[in-house]
């Protein structure tokens, strides 16, 4: 994977199911570590290795107020995300309406084999 390539390094954080669910949790608000880890049957070096593999992809950020380190999600990532996918939106629609049209075609097939 290229290390310059930030859509890649999103895919390749967004793979893992445990750190969708941390996206997930953070895209309610702001949670530490501990918080992050309470629903996870992981111990807090695997959910902090996590949350490394989402802040290098730029997802996450970690601020800093005393000693608490609260966790964010940034959105810019996701948009480039959703940025690239609407590329393939008029395709897959496309594709949908031709299986539409087949499936159509198929029970009208049916019916009048049945009509006989």
């Amino acid at each position: 994977m290229a290390q310059d390539d930030p859509l890649s390094v999103t895919f390749a954080a967004l793979a893992d199911p445990t750190r969708r669910a941390i996206l997930a949790r953070l895209a309610e608000g702001e949670a530490t570590v501990g918080e992050l880890a309470e629903p996870f049957d992981v111990s807090l070096p695997a959910i902090s290795k996590h949350l490394k593999v989402l802040q290098r992809a730029g997802l996450v950020e970690q601020g800093r107020q005393a000693q608490w380190r609260p966790c964010r999600l940034r959105p810019q990532p996701l948009q480039e995300v959703a940025a690239w996918m609407a590329q393939y939106r008029e395709f897959i629609g496309q594709s949908y309406d031709r299986l539409d049209d087949y499936l159509q075609e198929l029970q009208q097939d049916r019916e009048k084999e049945e009509g006989k």
